[in-house]
């Protein structure tokens, strides 16, 4: 289904998943690092679920764009599994990219602007401290 609403997207039916696109130059952060983040903040163990969130549009997948981000996504995946960091074994789906479609307005920048907000709260600020722990080099200075 091209360019589905959330509340489609929400009712499981249309084989999206929730993700986020992210754009960035290989020369700044590698892909490697890209995942490393991606791998911390999230459960990748869980089948079709973050946390209370339940159904295949959960589920944790990374589209690659070409043969070498697949294989860099391979290659975390099996060095974070014999890491053991997370009980249970990865699930993180890998999936060529087709097509990504937009989140409506409403969307954008929902942290920012309702972080105060029960979900945020208890959903996105851990991750988004868990990052800021683990990540600090990351960060740009401000």
């Amino acid at each position: 289904m091209p360019n589905p609403t959330y509340e489609q997207v929400c009712g499981g039916d249309t084989g999206h998943a929730e993700v986020s696109q992210i754009t960035f130059d290989p020369k700044i952060i590698p892909l490697k690092t890209i995942l490393e983040v991606f791998f911390t903040v999230h459960n990748p163990t869980t089948l079709d679920r973050q946390g209370n969130d339940v159904g295949t549009q959960y589920r944790s997948v990374i589209f690659y764009r070409d043969d070498e981000q697949k294989a860099v996504a391979k290659q975390v995946i099996k060095e974070i599994a014999a890491s053991k960091i997370w009980d249970g074994q990865i699930v993180t789906q890998l999936s060529p990219f087709k097509a990504f479609y937009k989140a409506e307005d409403y969307h954008q920048e929902y942290f920012k602007l309702h972080g105060r907000q029960p979900y945020c709260e208890m959903v996105i600020a851990p991750k988004v401290a868990k990052f800021r722990e683990h990540f600090r080099n990351l960060l740009k200075d401000s």
